[in-house]
């Protein structure tokens, strides 16, 4: 039986520092990053000519080079900052597009080959469809470019609050068909999945290998083991598949950006109790 292989994502340590970012996941003895990349730790918006851009990826590449640690997933914040790939207003869907083709760039340049994406929300007053179809045409175009550089773009499902567009099985499944490219993988999120009252069992009966990564948290995104999903249930399940990608910890409500160390220190004490993890 395959061991189940985790990683956790940075996004909690947003009111932190790289650095304590990174001395907070070695002595967590976390070695496999989700790096959410955006302020105070990555800036996209530096300039590619400039000593600045790559004094930051060097920084970041020898940072993880000294604690031997890697980014197994590049996740480029686009549902809560000024992007979208739905917009009516063209100009806006460009410059989504040319984000994350500078994210594509960045991942390679810091040893990682898979890029994060979701859908964001369509408009709520303008019709469904046409956000829809904007959003294919981004998602395209994207994939397109980081196909060409070896990359996967790994699509996550979203809660209905975040969104409109993908937030359950059908809508991935509708995605990936009108995108039309291989490198359009899934990333199963298992909180968006509960919300939609779905089954771990349908998404790898109908993905297969297409599930490229997983968010794992309790419910509201909390510590394992504080809400009431079946964690036990999934890991189970992902052991008797031989599940070979990586698990993320997405232990993301804000009630934890104060003392993010502490709610994945508890989640992985939670997962050494039951097993999962040495």
């Amino acid at each position: 039986m395959t061991k189940l292989k985790f990683s956790a994502m940075t996004v909690s340590y947003i009111q932190y520092s790289l650095d304590y970012l990174i001395n907070s996941f070695d002595r967590l003895k976390i070695d496999n990053i989700e790096l959410w990349a955006a302020l105070p730790h990555y800036d996209i918006y530096l300039d590619k000519n400039t000593d600045l851009y790559n004094n930051q990826l060097e920084k970041i590449k020898n940072k993880l080079k000294e604690n031997n640690m890697k980014i197994v997933m590049f996740t480029p914040e686009t549902l809560a900052y000024p992007y979208s790939y739905s917009h009516p207003n063209e100009e806006i869907r460009n410059r989504t597009v040319e984000y994350m083709k500078k994210a594509c760039n960045d991942a390679l340049d810091l040893g990682c080959n898979q890029v994060f994406i979701n859908s964001g929300c369509g408009l709520r007053d303008i019709p469904v469809e046409d956000s829809w179809k904007n959003c294919v045409d981004s998602f395209k175009k994207i994939c397109k470019y980081a196909k060409n550089l070896g990359i996967d773009i790994v699509l996550e499902q979203l809660q209905p609050y975040e969104s409109n567009l993908v937030i359950n099985l059908q809508d991935c499944i509708r995605m990936k068909k009108d995108v039309g490219y291989d490198n359009l993988k899934i990333c199963l999120d298992l909180v968006a999945m509960e919300v939609a009252n779905e089954k771990i069992e349908d998404y790898f009966n109908t993905f297969g290998d297409d599930i490229a990564h997983i968010h794992l948290a309790d419910s509201n995104h909390e510590i394992l083991g504080d809400g009431n999903f079946p964690i036990d249930k999934y890991l189970e399940y992902l052991e008797s598949i031989n599940f070979d990608k990586y698990i993320s910890l997405e232990i993301n409500d804000s009630i934890y950006w104060n003392d993010p160390e502490k709610s994945l220190r508890e989640s992985i004490r939670w997962l050494k109790d039951n097993n999962y993890m040495k």
